[in-house]
């Protein structure tokens, strides 16, 4: 599993906001990384694989690299949250979605994490 944490963030030229993310992992993980961004594979001034998106994933995460070679962040324990603050809506959906919010604004994984 590659990990990611977050690096940076600007606008593009069309006004949108990319975040960039420094990747680790195992060297055959990083092999399959590489492999997956072809010509859009970038590294930092130390050799740190990048992974760009104009989607933020938080200030940690993982990447997957799928079957046909894609690489997509991995959103399971976000699409637990929605799941639980769905189920339960109303006041405690509220406080469940805020407790949420406020662990991937401190950098720390959605309440159920394993991690």
């Amino acid at each position: 599993m590659l990990k990611v944490k977050s690096i940076r963030t600007y606008r593009s030229k069309n006004g949108n906001p990319t975040f960039v993310y420094g990747v680790d992992g195992s060297k055959e993980d990083l092999a399959a990384f590489k492999k997956a961004q072809g010509s859009y594979y970038r590294e930092d001034e130390n050799k740190v694989p990048l992974w760009f998106t104009t989607r933020y994933i938080g200030e940690t995460g993982n990447l997957i690299v799928t079957s046909n070679g894609n690489i997509t962040p991995d959103m399971s324990e976000f699409d637990k949250q929605a799941s639980l603050v769905a189920q339960y809506g109303g006041n405690f959906g509220d406080v469940l979605a805020q407790s949420a919010i406020n662990s991937i604004k401190k950098g720390g994984k959605t309440a159920d994490s394993a991690e």
